[in-house]
């Protein structure tokens, strides 16, 4: 208790050590005999020396005394005696969510919590805010998109202290309490829940701003292009204490919305002016402006009739939902070092539904492509390619690979080995059931690993390719040409490529109707590049990398990871 109290600064404890020196300096004058050392003899030696010793301990204790009670030698005993400018660098490393209880120690600690530097550092650290509430009308406010920030997007002239709030009246308190950490369980990456087109939503701190981009493909067929990025909501502080959240949807500028936490892992908008959304054309303007945002180009651009329909098919699917919204949290796949190539999101082709967001994972030995974005045939959700890591395809030799017939051929050769092994697997797994000894037994036995098994089945072509990415090499390419008879949207297609494997891609028809897999092959290009040859639809598909960073995004562990997948996959099954 001493010690706490000591440390506090509060309590007896604080003076206890001098007025101890003291009391006990005085029960010594009064108990100590009055010997003159040279009047006395040999006997009254040993006296006398203790009366020095005591008397030298007692001016000892009293200067020790003295010069803790001097405001100028003593050593701080409490965090109250350092200071002011020195407990805001201490109180400014600390995380935000435990400044409010360190309020509540006592007043002094209250009164230094206000001081903005320390709200102001911790904004910068743990949301990456960087702008100064005073120095706006000279820096303006950074953002990708300058009508994301600005509060009247028809006034286009004019310095952003004009058109936004008036920050110079606001703390870094109050941007960190009641924007930054109230919201911050919406940070990151989502898929909003709009029937089978799904989407990709990126919720960040922009400025002193939090955004909602909602990320679109590049226009068909261009899958190299960046990305597109649209603000649907963006989320501010109008006035002190108090978020204002409004949506972007539409053309006529920001308007009152309204954001909503579900639950965990789960949010959803509402616009609470949907006027706002209208344009004074009708609905085939609305359309017209929606097609060259979308699709780049007018309705009499597109000449294929089935394609027309799938566009109209999808604006009035997607306008009627007037962005409310609710949106599920996604990750970014886990990275192993024994990956073919980085995991992650890519962007690919898919005949007349346009380009879609894939997301590509690593299960082992197997690949899998998660559909972000989807279409009425191959909802968002489901998984569209499975690569078999385990069974390479040796390409014939370049004459020979424009022959369909030839790649068809070996394709269907190994669909029929992969489905003899997967026949032995539950062949052994009912013997094993009969025989639990000897399953014990198997088990014990080591098996054999990856490297093992890619040197049972030969030390050329893929296989070695496969090592090779794996161990970090770069492996030999080899010439690549699309078989005749295949459709591609892209003819800019790489044409040399890395290594192939077996595949299966899903099919099915309108309304996820009948769905099947069927064989094809997967074609590493580079480390931003793959494709697929569907051998039934006699189509390829071409997917390029999609080199946006996105924070917040990284899944906590490989089994919140594969929960993710599955709970996405079950709401469009």
């Amino acid at each position: 208790m001493a010690v706490c109290a000591r440390l506090c600064g509060v309590g007896p404890a604080r003076g206890c050590r001098r007025r101890g020196a003291q009391q006990k300096g005085a029960a010594g004058d009064s108990s100590e005999p009055d010997t003159d050392p040279e009047e006395g003899g040999g006997g009254g030696c040993g006296e006398a020396a203790a009366a020095e010793d005591d008397d030298a301990a007692e001016e000892r204790i009293e200067g020790a005394a003295l010069a803790e009670s001097s405001p100028r030698s003593r050593a701080p005993l409490s965090l109250l005696d350092l200071p002011p400018e020195l407990l805001v660098q201490i109180f400014g490393s600390l995380p935000g969510t435990d400044l409010p209880n360190l309020a509540l120690v006592c007043s002094a600690f209250r009164r230094i919590l206000r001081t903005d530097t320390i709200w102001r550092r911790r904004c910068k650290e743990e949301y990456g805010v960087c702008e100064n509430l005073r120095k706006l009308e000279i820096t303006g406010v950074s953002c990708r998109d300058v009508y994301a920030k600005r509060i009247n997007p028809r006034v286009k002239s004019g310095r952003f202290m004009k058109i936004l709030p008036d920050y110079e009246h606001m703390e870094y308190r109050d941007v960190y309490t009641c924007l930054l950490h109230r919201y911050r369980h919406i940070l990151g990456l989502w898929q909003p829940d709009i029937g089978p087109y799904g989407g990709l939503l990126n919720v960040v701190v922009d400025g002193l701003f939090i955004i909602g981009w909602m990320y679109l493909p590049p226009h068909d067929p261009h899958v190299d292009d960046p990305m597109r990025v649209k603000p649907l909501f963006r989320i501010h502080l109008m006035e002190r204490k108090s978020a204002t959240v409004e949506c972007m949807y539409g053309h006529k500028g920001p308007h009152s919305g309204h954001i909503q936490i579900v639950k965990k892992d789960e949010f959803s908008t509402k616009c609470n002016q949907t006027d706002h959304h209208r344009m004074s054309g009708g609905r085939q303007e609305e359309f017209r402006t929606w097609l060259r945002e979308e699709w780049g180009r007018t309705l009499e651009d597109i000449f294929h009739e089935h394609m027309q329909e799938l566009i109209l098919m999808k604006f009035i699917y997607t306008s009627q939902y007037d962005n409310c919204l609710t949106y599920r949290r996604i990750y970014l796949p886990p990275r192993s070092a024994v990956d073919l190539i980085k995991p992650g999101l890519f962007k690919g082709t898919y005949g007349s539904h346009g380009l879609e967001i894939v997301m590509l994972s690593f299960h082992g030995k197997k690949a899998k492509g998660t559909k972000i974005t989807g279409d009425p045939n191959i909802p968002a959700g489901q998984q569209t390619v499975e690569i078999d890591l385990a069974h390479p395809i040796q390409l014939p030799d370049i004459e020979n690979l424009s022959n369909f017939s030839e790649l068809s051929r070996i394709v269907l050769e190994v669909q029929e080995q992969v489905r003899r092994e997967q026949q032995q697997e539950e062949e052994a797994g009912l013997e094993k059931e009969h025989q639990p000894q000897a399953q014990e037994e198997e088990e014990e036995q080591p098996q054999p690993g990856p490297s093992q098994q890619e040197a049972g089945r030969g030390a050329e072509g893929p296989a070695t390719e496969e090592g090779a990415v794996a161990q970090g090499s770069p492996p030999a390419s080899c010439p690549f040409v699309l078989p005749g008879g295949i459709a591609s949207r892209n003819e800019d297609y790489p044409r040399t490529c890395r290594a192939c494997f077996y595949g299966t891609g899903l099919i099915a028809g309108h309304g996820f109707t009948s769905p099947e897999r069927t064989p094809g092959v997967f074609v590493l290009f580079d480390d931003d590049r793959f494709g697929f040859i569907w051998l039934e639809l006699q189509s390829f598909s071409l997917y390029s990398r999609i080199k946006d960073s996105f924070q917040n995004a990284d899944a906590p562990s490989q089994e919140a990871f594969d929960e993710m997948l599955k709970n996405i996959q079950l709401l469009t099954s």
